[in-house]
């Protein structure tokens, strides 16, 4: 009977391995995306278009108002009371709002520190060089495109801020092309970008312009998630990145 048990433990101990190289590997984390903001332009070829980023401070309980082309506020750090068409909503970081061209919104910082927010906007080249934010905000200009967004189509387009998370350690995702075109902003992390097989690291800070049918491709190498803003506009019903065919890989 001893040797019938030791066998026996012997057996099970031998099992375990076995049974272990079985279970299942756990699923890669995946991408998220979250829409922040969104509207829908009837039109986009009145006037050829420019994307304009800038960064906005404003003291607390300082107020100031807005009056600029199409564009999104995205609140980075502290909270702004933001004023529009006889509302009212209060940003809180990670948060937006669009905001119409042609309105007024009035703003107000939170009085427990200084708001710091972005402004994205999609603009004629009459509204480039016009101030949006009123004194005494604090502006300073981070990007504007040098030439007009090439190859807009006749009919209605989706203009969007949409966050994305990359996870730590994420490979770069499929060669892909743009429907539309899109301005990023890096908020936190380091991305791997490859375009025209060539990859540059991209920190916190950086922004980087995406024309249409632009083939690219995003990574996170990093051990910590790669957070990103993209101002998207692409036709109505459209993704905002579409697979690449093999001929532009």
């Amino acid at each position: 009977m001893q040797f019938r048990t030791i066998g026996l433990m012997l057996l099970g101990a031998l099992a375990l391995p076995a049974s272990g190289t079985a279970q299942t590997t756990p699923a890669q984390p995946a991408i998220t995306r979250t829409v922040v903001a969104a509207t829908k332009l009837a039109t986009v070829t009145d006037v050829p278009l420019y994307f304009k980023a800038m960064s906005v401070t404003l003291q607390p309980d300082a107020m100031s108002a807005i009056s600029a082309a199409d564009g999104i506020l995205y609140q980075m750090s502290g909270t702004t009371q933001v004023a529009l068409d006889g509302g009212a909503k209060r940003l809180n970081p990670g948060e937006g709002v669009f905001i119409a061209r042609g309105k007024i919104a009035a703003l107000r910082a939170g009085a427990n520190g200084p708001s710091t927010f972005l402004h994205f906007l999609l603009a004629a080249a009459a509204d480039l060089d016009r101030p949006a934010e009123a004194a005494p905000a604090a502006v300073t200009e981070l990007y504007r495109s040098a030439n007009p967004i090439p190859d807009l189509k006749p009919g209605s387009y989706d203009l969007n801020l949409t966050r994305v998370i990359f996870p730590a350690g994420m490979p770069s995702n499929p060669p892909h092309h743009r429907s539309g075109a899109a301005l990023y902003f890096i908020v936190s992390g380091t991305g791997a970008n490859t375009v025209d097989g060539k990859t540059e690291a991209r920190g916190p800070g950086s922004l980087i312009y995406e024309p249409y049918a632009l083939v690219h491709q995003w990574g996170n190498p990093g051990n910590e998630p790669l957070i990103f803003l993209a101002f998207n506009i692409n036709p109505e019903g459209m993704a905002a990145v579409l697979p690449s065919s093999p001929a532009k890989n």
